[in-house]
């Protein structure tokens, strides 16, 4: 018998761990609370965890197997459940952070001390990092030419669910007593319940969220994923983050979209997302080779950046009380749904590390603290991206005006009036007008939202600045 241990791979089907630990015996699924993983959780995350593990727990029991589970540290409680099940090896998919990777590397000592064998497979992405280079074996550092490789690189089929029949009930071997069947509560792993309202986390409901997004909006996606109103993206962050959903089904179902094509630009448009797929994995690559980026700026200058430390700025932006409307509504939404569409959070980034000069760690702090979705490569690149101190980023001199991008973008203040009620009476033309109107004009329109708590032009002049500074100018 083989021990797969699940960890961001919630799911049975297209799960390469699980399905080559069962093509050689006996298999039984366990997953562990660790408390070095949990304290850098939240509650919408813990929250969609759970809710991802319950669902999982239920499809093994459907086929007369369980979840095993427990809290502790997986150096010790995996080596003792492989001990006392007489378990032959331990299984599981590989994860690509830093602190993974490390904790990856210490359970394997373990289970070398107590005879285990261990196995580890390439799961969470479709091309394992170092496996596009250039042509002269180093990591891109810029995305475009990875993501040609990207597109043209073979990808693996999905795999085919394990045999249900050769998954072990957990009744039949000797457990130790601190394993069980039943799952923790948010309160019990030291978690509020989330304010957020979160979407549904399962296989089943990410299958059909994949289903609808592949019968229509995948088709205009390179048209309208820049439009928050219309809601034209697939809505599987999550499910990638948190395993509910296997990379090459998606990917594979994107192919099979891509064969419907009935024009020229629905083609093109499915290859606009997948390489949105692409940026993913490119970021993955990224944090794989350089993990000091959690913290750490990936691109140098000259001199340190001086941001500012403006507190009640910081606070409002979290708040979503700016007085940049654009700004608000993806930062309510947030509050709201624990996600936030991704042409808005480029917005809101932007607006923190170039209007406010806060640094973008405050922001990316916020972002795993309230982010369903949160993967630590995928939101790193983007805020650094933001605040053009990451690869392939933004250039300093390049800054959203919140105004021009909630004009172009929600032209009809749709998505504004949907997250932020005070301007339900507003028209659109005053809404993206409101940093040029008069204080009476504001308090006679909405007199419960605020007014700008800066000025665009004035900080986006501080902001070339302060970079110029940093770069030694």
């Amino acid at each position: 018998m083989k021990i797969h241990w699940h960890r961001r791979d919630l799911r049975t089907a297209d799960n390469c761990g699980l399905t080559e630990a069962a093509g050689s015996g006996s298999v039984l699924p366990v997953f562990v609370f660790d408390d070095a993983v949990l304290q850098h959780g939240s509650p919408p995350r813990v929250a969609y965890m759970l809710d991802a593990l319950d669902s999982l727990r239920e499809s093994y029991r459907e086929h007369g197997s369980d979840l095993l589970v427990t809290r502790g540290d997986p150096r010790t409680v995996l080596s003792r459940l492989a001990e006392t099940t007489d378990a032959e090896a331990v299984v599981w998919n590989k994860d690509y952070s830093g602190l993974a990777r490390e904790r990856d590397t210490e359970v394997r000592r373990a289970l070398d001390e107590v005879d285990v064998a261990r196995e580890s497979y390439h799961d969470a992405i479709c091309h394992e990092p170092g496996s596009i280079t250039t042509n002269d074996g180093d990591p891109y550092s810029v995305f475009t030419y990875f993501g040609r490789k990207w597109l043209d690189r073979e990808k693996e089929a999905p795999y085919e669910a394990p045999n249900m029949d050769d998954l072990a009930d957990p009744a039949s071997h000797s457990v130790p007593d601190r394993w069980s069947t039943s799952l923790p509560t948010l309160g019990d792993l030291g978690f509020d319940e989330p304010e957020a309202d979160l979407q549904s986390a399962s296989t089943d409901a990410a299958r059909e969220r994949l289903d609808d997004f592949c019968a229509g909006d995948i088709y205009r996606y390179d048209e309208r994923r820049d439009y928050p109103a219309d809601d034209a993206t697939s809505r599987l962050s999550a499910d990638l983050k948190w395993g509910t959903m296997g990379i090459r089904t998606v990917y594979a179902a994107t192919a099979e979209a891509m064969e419907r094509a009935d024009t020229d630009a629905e083609a093109e448009s499915v290859e606009e997302f997948q390489s949105q797929l692409a940026w993913r994995e490119f970021y993955s690559h990224v944090l794989f080779f350089n993990p000091e980026v959690v913290s750490e700026n990936y691109k140098e200058y000259e001199n340190p950046i001086e941001w500012r430390d403006e507190s009640e700025h910081l606070a409002a932006w979290k708040a979503g009380e700016t007085g940049y409307p654009i700004v608000d509504a993806g930062m309510r939404q947030l509050l709201a749904e624990g996600y936030m569409h991704n042409r808005v959070r480029m917005i809101v980034a932007s607006f923190l590390a170039k209007d406010l000069l806060i640094d973008w760690r405050e922001g990316y702090d916020w972002f795993r603290e309230k982010l369903v979705d949160h993967e630590t490569a995928n939101d790193n690149g983007g805020w650094q991206w933001a605040a053009s101190t990451g690869t392939d980023s933004q250039p300093y001199f390049r800054i959203f005006n919140p105004m021009t991008q909630g004009e172009r973008y929600d032209p009809d203040a749709t998505y504004i009036k949907r997250y932020v009620p005070e301007l339900e009476e507003v028209e659109a033309e005053q809404i993206h007008a409101w940093h040029e109107l008069s204080a009476t004009q504001r308090r006679r329109l909405a007199p419960e939202y605020p007014d700008p708590i800066v000025e665009h032009s004035q900080r986006r002049e501080a902001a070339l600045e302060m970079f110029e500074t940093a770069r030694g100018e």
